[in-house]
């Protein structure tokens, strides 16, 4: 077993016991191309303090380099008795290197650099899932100019009220997804500052740069307090929370799929090579994929959890609590990464019953309220238009029949008016032409909304977007 970088201290080597509690090298080895750039960066502050050579840093960056490049294949080996990614890292330089690759570490520790290694991480992943969750709202706004007026059951309670086109209710869900957009956006900017240089927790001897390495990292600015750039876990917070958002809006979509798909809605289908069957019921087609982007939300709400847990009972500054913010985050990213392409191959293929949408939508008296409306607009007050409507209602359900089947006489007699007029408003196509305004249901609005949402998404796409420029969501 190698001895640990802080061996000097203490003569006794860690128990078996507490070695495997502490060692991290199986999940964060996969901060090293993150901690290999902070090395890369350190080592030109550390030129520039005279800590070491132009000579000694080009031989450093060359083995940085090297090592990698065997990482990248693969051929690393990597040693669980080093504890993390940073040992593994700085043992093998000193093993090819020597005292020159001793210098590495002056001016800095695991605390300012596993602080920057994730804040590098995370501002990767980020722009990763938002190219993915901009992906997703795509195909949404596509499917919403396809289904623009196509006719669609608006619930509420889950019961039926009111029809809706198919193209307004994906629109929905893009408007969702545009708000994630922008928290994630706004969680990249807050956690883009660098923590390198503020040592353990009270800073550095060195009078290293600071400007220098935040520039080199690729962030907007150093940390400005030393005790909070080890400590501090929020962005990590503010990622997961944002993380969650999304993952409740997926949920949320994946839930209506599996609803829409079952026989008792009959409102879509999925094409075979989205969905299972069953080993012992030869006639089943599941809807799995969706099930499964529903089921994830929990892993990404339960890591949420767990480092607001972890972090609410910390003193200043790092403690050791904190390696546990890596496990939450990895899994979180991963699950993002797997659940956003799934629920595009979801939206992007099912495939409306456009007769049964029609059948549903008119089910449940859905054009109830239309019919009401349209008696407030010959004045008469909404709470007596209400009452009204809801005894024409009773007599339906006395008759066995819709509004649409009821006399001009059943109309009369319930209402005490009738006109010309009401058999068109207690249509679906009345209905959905009557909410032809900002944010309605009508085909034409849903139209617009899409060509709204489609050059929203284009400015956010354009790194040369300011939020000044690009208009709110609806």
């Amino acid at each position: 077993m190698a001895e640990p970088l802080w061996s000097g201290r203490l003569g006794q080597g860690m128990s078996e016991t507490l070695q495997r509690l502490s060692v991290s090298v199986p999940y964060d080895q996969r901060l090293y191309r993150e901690d290999i750039a902070c090395s890369r960066a350190h080592l030109q502050a550390l030129e520039r303090a005279g800590v070491v050579t132009h000579q000694e840093r080009e031989q450093l960056d060359a083995a940085l380099d090297a090592l990698r490049q065997e990482m990248d294949a693969g051929t690393f080996s990597w040693d669980e008795s080093l504890e993390d990614v940073h040992s593994n890292i700085e043992r093998a330089l000193i093993a090819r290197l020597g005292d020159v690759a001793k210098k590495l570490h002056t001016g800095r520790s695991r605390n300012d650099q596993v602080a920057t290694d994730t804040r590098l991480f995370l501002r990767a992943a980020i722009d990763e899932i938002l190219a993915q969750v901009y992906r997703l709202r795509a195909v949404l706004i596509q499917r919403a100019r396809e289904e623009a007026a196509t006719v669609f059951p608006g619930f509420t309670h889950l019961q039926s009220a009111q029809p809706v086109t198919f193209g307004h209710h994906l629109l929905a869900y893009e408007a969702m997804l545009t708000r994630d957009c922008g928290r994630l956006r706004d969680c990249r900017a807050r956690l883009n500052q660098c923590p390198l240089g503020a040592g353990a927790l009270a800073g550095n001897t060195y009078g290293l740069d600071r400007q220098l390495t935040s520039s080199l990292l690729g962030f907007a600015s150093p940390m400005e307090n030393s005790l909070d750039a080890v400590a501090d876990r929020d962005y990590i917070l503010e990622f997961l929370s944002a993380a969650s958002v999304v993952m409740v809006h997926l949920s949320r979509l994946g839930e209506e799929v599996v609803l829409w798909m079952t026989p008792a809605f009959g409102l879509i289908t999925l094409p075979d090579e989205l969905t299972t069957g069953s080993s012992i019921m030869p006639q089943k087609k599941n809807p799995d994929m969706a099930e499964l982007v529903r089921a994830k939300s929990g892993r990404v709400f339960g890591a949420l959890v767990t480092l607001l847990t972890v972090m609410k009972g910390q003193p200043l500054a790092y403690n050791r609590d904190n390696q546990e913010d890596k496990e939450p985050l990895f899994d979180t990213i991963d699950t993002l990464l797997l659940v956003l392409p799934a629920t595009q191959a979801i939206a992007a293929s099912l495939c409306v019953n456009r007769e049964r949408a029609i059948e549903l939508a008119a089910a449940g008296f859905a054009t109830a309220t239309d019919l009401a409306d349209h008696l407030v607009r010959g004045g008469m007050p909404f709470r007596e238009a209400h009452e009204r409507v809801g005894g024409l209602v009773r007599a339906c359900l006395d008759k066995g029949c819709t509004l649409e089947q009821l006399t001009c006489h059943d109309m009369e007699q319930a209402l005490g008016i009738v006109d010309d007029q009401m058999a068109h408003v207690v249509t679906l196509s009345g209905s959905l032409q009557a909410r032809d305004h900002l944010g309605g249901t009508a085909p034409s609005q849903v139209h617009a909304a899409a060509e709204k949402a489609e050059l929203r998404l284009q400015r956010e796409r354009n790194p040369g977007a300011t939020a000044q420029d690009t208009p709110p969501c609806g």
